[in-house]
C-alpha cells in the first residue's frame, strides 16, 4: 500500500490509527533512505495536512507595564521554537514605522526581486545596522531586545532586518527552510540566533501569511539546497518532519511579533489575494556566537538600547545613514560569497 493511500482512507473513527501508520512509513523510509518519489511524497504532505494542522499555543499578549518573558514563555519557546505575542506594538506605533517604507524613496533605491520558480517574485529590502530611523528604534527597543535575550539567555546582537513585501496577485513564496540553513555558511557555530517577524499589514492565509512547523527546531539543522534563488530545506525530511510536527499557520495583525528560533522550519505562500502583506523581519545573533569569519552580515556590534517611547517619538523617516543595505542579487554580492566560501575551505 502507497503511504498517501494509507492516509487517504482515513475516517472520522480510524483518523489517528491511519494517521500513525502513514508517520511510521514516512519516517521508516526517511531513515533507511528508501527512494519514495518526490511526487509521492508531497501529494502524502497534502493528505496530511487536511488530516491533522496544530494550532498555536504559544502566544501571549503584550502589556506595556513591565514586560518580560515569562517561564511559561520561556519554555514554550524552549519547547515550540516560537511565541506569538500580540499586540506588541499599537496602532500609532505602526503608522510611524509605515511612513519610513511608504512614504521615501528606500524601497526605490535599496529594494531588490527574488523569483520564486513558480512564476511569482519575492521583493525585499535588507539592512545589517539599525541605523536611527524609525525601524532602527524598533530594533533597538527594549521591548524587542530584552525579550530576545531573555529566549537565547545572552546578550544579543543586530544581525540584519529586512522588509518583505507581498504585493497583491503578484508576491512571491518562500520555500520551506530553516533561517540557520543560511546562517550556518556565515560561520556562525551555533544556532543562538533567532527571528523577531512583525506584520505590518494583516496577516493571513488568502495573502501569504507565514506556515511553521511547531517544535521542528529539536531537528536540528536540516541539509538545505539552493533553488532558484532561495536556500530550501530538503523535502523528504521536511515531509517526514511535518507527520511529527504538524504545520500551523501563523495569522497575524498589524503590530503583532513572532519570535522564532532560527532551526524552526517555516514556508510562505504567495499573495493570491487583493490585499498586500507586508512584514518587518529582524534577525539576531548572540554576542558569543560572533561569526568566526567576516561575511556579508553584521560582525558583533554592541546594541544601544532604547525605551519603548522611542518608536513613537521618532521624527526621523528618511535618513538612514549607516544601515548598510544589501542586494544580494548584485555581481558584488558574489564576488564576496565566493571570497567567502574560500575562506571557510
Amino acid at each position: 500500500m502507497k503511504v498517501c493511500d494509507c492516509v487517504a482512507k482515513q475516517d472520522r473513527d480510524g483518523r489517528r490509527y491511519y494517521l500513525n501508520i502513514a508517520r511510521k512509513i514516512i519516517v521508516v523510509a526517511t531513515s533507511l533512505s528508501m527512494s519514495l518519489h518526490l511526487q509521492e511524497l508531497m501529494k502524502c504532505q497534502a493528505l496530511l495536512q487536511t488530516a491533522v494542522m496544530a494550532k498555536l499555543t504559544s502566544v501571549c499578549s503584550f502589556k506595556p507595564e513591565g514586560f518580560r518573558v515569562t517561564k511559561d514563555m520561556k519554555k514554550n519557546f524552549n519547547d515550540q521554537g516560537y511565541i506569538l505575542v500580540k499586540g506588541l506594538f499599537d496602532t500609532e506605533e505602526m503608522k510611524n514605522l509605515r511612513t519610513v517604507f511608504e512614504n521615501t524613496d528606500v524601497i526605490k533605491d535599496h529594494g531588490y526581486t527574488v523569483a520564486d520558480g513558480q512564476g511569482k517574485n519575492v521583493r525585499m529590502l535588507l539592512w545589517n545596522h539599525p541605523g536611527n530611523d524609525v525601524s532602527g528604534q524598533i530594533s533597538r527597543c527594549e521591548k524587542v531586545v530584552n525579550t530576545c535575550e531573555d529566549l537565547l539567555g545572552g546578550e544579543v546582537y543586530h544581525y540584519h532586518s529586512k522588509l518583505i513585501y507581498k504585493d497583491p496577485f503578484t508576491g512571491g513564496s518562500f520555500h520551506w527552510h530553516q533561517d540557520y540553513g543560511y546562517w550556518y555558511h556565515n560561520s556562525c557555530l551555533f544556532p543562538d540566533m533567532l527571528t523577531v517577524f512583525i506584520a505590518i499589514d494583516r496577516c493571513a492565509q488568502s495573502n501569504g501569511c507565514l506556515q511553521i512547523l511547531p517544535g521542528s527546531h529539536r531537528c536540528g539543522r536540516i541539509v538545505h539546497d539552493a533553488v532558484h534563488g532561495q536556500t530550501v530545506a530538503n523535502t523528504e525530511r521536511v515531509c517526514a518532519i511535518e507527520t511529527v510536527y504538524p504545520k500551523a499557520y501563523v495569522e497575524m495583525d498589524p503590530g503583532d511579533a513572532l519570535f522564532f528560533h532560527c532551526n524552526l522550519l517555516h514556508t510562505s505562500s504567495g499573495n493570491d489575494s487583493a490585499d498586500r502583506r507586508w512584514a518587518y523581519l529582524i534577525a539576531y545573533n548572540t554576542k558569543a556566537n560572533n561569526p568566526l569569519v567576516p561575511h556579508h552580515h553584521a560582525q558583533y556590534t554592541p546594541l544601544h538600547k532604547v525605551p519603548d517611547s522611542a518608536v513613537r517619538e521618532c521624527t526621523n523617516y528618511n535618513d538612514f545613514t549607516g544601515k548598510g543595505f544589501l542586494d544580494p542579487t548584485s555581481p558584488d554580492r558574489n564576488e564576496l560569497l565566493q571570497k567567502q566560501t574560500k575562506c571557510e575551505k
